[in-house]
């Protein structure tokens, strides 16, 4: 059966945003969407590879978390350490027992061991003749980063074991968390010395974990939980969890009070309505309860799927609503000029942090819900990063309500707003606009633009930050001497960048096009616009009609440029360029039917061991090419590496030419040479 073209667009997508959310979740610790989002993501693309047949090694439905931070050692992981499945209901717990029951053949009530959710880091503990010799992260399951320096400091966790019977070689896993009393030390703290204060727990207690100084951890008031075993020599052992919990406490390893041992899913039901009225009076942040076989005979006959043992199953809490009142509305500028509403709130304690302003997202979101300032609005949270405004209390009163409006330009810079598509609105002022500089400078100095090697993102920051950096063209006026100053900038790195600012100010037509932050622009369209037009005024005298016949330039993308051009501040920027050393030739203008592989949509996939994918890009550019992001019936070629997934796949369903990098090599060396 082909599969539709949208299913695997759809797929596609999925499989990036969930990847995405990975990231910020489990290594960056700064999460964008609430759980309740990335569970209907997750859920909506498992459902979808498992009814196409379409589940692929390389999914993110296959493993748990991302990549460990490379700024740790990384430890793998003897067994790994599996996520869980999520249930929502009582009746999807009853299913979850009858697929339990089904595959083991029984017809009798299971044992289970069922315990709070504790909102925290997953952690292993690695103990060797007693002795805690490593810790490390859950990382992806598999990899995780070495925490040993930062363990030593919780107070809960043994350094050694005490008592009879200790395997030669232990690895106990659990929930490192910060309680709720600790939470709010912290937060005064940071009142009183006017320091950052923390948003949740759960984000504190993963950042604390990822200090490199350990002396720092010491002063957060971390503890852990622990809730299974993994590694085990050949020692007697327990035969039920219940019994490894009571091993473990022998032992002094910290585990959860409020575990109980219940027969049948019923119980287990019960139990879960009962953690449910006594939530709020826990002293850690929970979302749910967890449901495992107590038994680890079963647990082992049952076995485990890709990412998740069929043995457990965590029941998610309903979301917690809280209501208040929506002071005031104001909008900011993202770092790409994306205009967002944030709700400015009456203080409100929900889902266990205090919530004062959340964002509303979009002006379509806002109609939506038909929210208005003086409003009483709901809000929820449950688990989640961040929390929402879900409706506007029914029946509630609000004598002078006023309607929340965009404003009529940036509320920064003062540029004109565009429009994009049916929900997002932009200011035009990329370049100029202080919301948005560091995100132009990082572009501007990318690869793929001018190539500013060693001008990160952090140098950047400092350099806006302390007004050295006004706008692009302030980088042609940096000198060694007063990068020494900045932090982490030695002699030898600050003399290198300033080579290559040096080595930066000769590039191309195309690649300054695209360093402009043009919307829209990316490095097709402006290779094609300098080959069109083949010098920068021709492109500034040009009109609307002129800029639509270029190939893939719509009525959009061309009023995108045409605004950008005109813009005064940013023709002002432009000549600053050119005036501190920015130069480019022109290009003979033969027309884009003359490049050699002109017309032709091609698709680089996998990993390309003799070039970057960025660098093969950029030459099959220059020949003419245009290079998608995606497979489609108009694709000419897919030239495809080692680890090539889903692209290659799909490109072989609708019968395109696949080729190697050892013919995308040969291609360009013929049509360059």
């Amino acid at each position: 059966m082909t599969t539709p073209k949208e299913i695997l667009a759809e797929v596609d997508r999925l499989r990036s945003e969930v990847e995405r959310h990975n990231t910020l979740y489990h290594t960056l610790d700064t999460p964008i969407i609430p759980d309740a989002d990335y569970d209907a993501l997750l859920a909506r693309l498992v459902e979808l590879e498992t009814r196409y047949s379409l589940d692929t090694s390389d999914s993110p439905s296959q493993r748990v978390g991302a990549a460990p931070l490379s700024s740790f050692v990384q430890v793998k992981h003897e067994a790994p350490m599996l996520s869980l499945d999520k249930v929502f209901s009582a009746d999807d717990l009853r299913a979850f027992e009858t697929r339990l029951l089904k595959r083991i053949d029984m017809d009798r009530d299971i044992r289970y061991s069922c315990e709070p959710k504790v909102d925290g880091v997953a952690v292993s503990l690695l103990y060797e003749r007693g002795e805690l010799v490593r810790a490390a992260t859950r990382g992806d399951g598999v990899v995780g980063e070495d925490i040993t320096h930062n363990v030593r400091t919780i107070r809960n966790i043994p350094l050694r074991l005490k008592g009879d019977g200790i395997p030669k070689v232990l690895e106990a896993r659990g929930e490192i968390y910060l309680g709720k009393s600790g939470f709010e030390a912290l937060n005064a703290k940071a009142l009183r010395e006017e320091t950052k204060v923390f948003v949740n727990p759960r984000n504190t207690a993963a950042g604390t974990l990822r200090q490199l100084d350990s002396r720092r951890v010491a002063k957060v008031p971390l503890e852990m939980l622990c809730y299974s075993v993994g590694l085990r020599s050949d020692e007697p052992f327990p035969n039920n969890l219940s019994e490894v919990f009571e091993t473990f406490e022998h032992w002094g390893l910290p585990t959860n009070p409020q575990r109980e041992t219940v027969t049948g899913i019923e119980q287990c039901i019960a139990y879960c309505e009962r953690l449910l009225e006594k939530r709020n009076a826990l002293e850690y942040e929970i979302d749910g309860a967890v449901i495992k076989v107590d038994s680890l005979a079963l647990q082992a006959a049952l076995g485990t799927n890709a990412r998740t043992p069929r043995w457990a199953m965590a029941y998610k809490f309903p979301a917690e609503e809280k209501s208040t009142r929506l002071l005031d509305v104001e909008f900011q500028v993202g770092r790409t000029g994306t205009i967002t509403p944030v709700a400015r709130l009456e203080p409100v304690f929900v889902g266990g942090v205090t919530v004062s302003n959340t964002t509303l997202h979009n002006m379509d979101e806002v109609a939506r819900l038909g929210v208005r300032i003086g409003d009483q609005v709901l809000v929820r949270r449950a688990g989640d990063v961040i929390p929402k405004i879900v409706g506007v209390l029914p029946g509630s009163d609000n004598p002078n309500p006023r309607a929340i409006e965009l404003p009529p330009c940036c509320p920064v810079c003062g540029s004109k707003l565009e429009k994009e598509g049916e929900v997002l609105v932009r200011c035009s002022g990329a370049l100029i606009c202080a919301a948005q500089r560091k995100e132009s400078i990082r572009h501007f100095a990318s690869r793929a633009a001018l190539d500013i090697e060693g001008l990160g993102e952090k140098l950047i920051e400092q350099l806006v930050d302390s007004k050295r950096i006004e706008d692009v063209s302030d980088l042609f006026t940096l000198e060694a001497s007063e990068l020494q100053l900045m932090d982490r900038m030695g002699a030898k790195s600050a003399n290198k960048l300033v080579s290559a600012i040096a080595a930066a100010r000769t590039t191309t037509l195309s690649k300054l096009l695209y360093s402009l932050s043009i919307r829209e622009v990316g490095e097709a369209t402006a290779s094609q616009l300098a080959n069109y037009f083949g010098s920068l005024e021709a492109l500034q005298r040009a009109s609307l009609e002129e800029l639509i016949s270029v190939p893939d330039v719509g009525p959009i993308v061309a009023e995108h440029i045409k605004n950008f051009l005109s813009n005064d501040r940013n023709k002002t920027l432009i000549q600053r360029l050119i005036d501190r050393g920015v130069n480019w030739p022109d290009i003979e203008v033969t027309g884009l039917d003359a490049k050699p592989l002109a017309g032709q949509t091609l698709v680089l996939t996998g990993t390309l061991e003799s070039l970057s994918r960025n660098e093969a890009k950029s030459r099959l550019i220059a020949l003419g090419a245009k290079v998608a992001g995606s497979v489609s019936k108009a694709t000419s070629a897919v030239y495809a590496g080692p680890g090539a997934g889903s692209k290659l796949t799909k490109a072989q369903e609708l019968g395109i030419e696949v080729k190697d990098e050892d013919s995308l090599i040969a291609l360009l060396e013929k049509l360059e040479g």
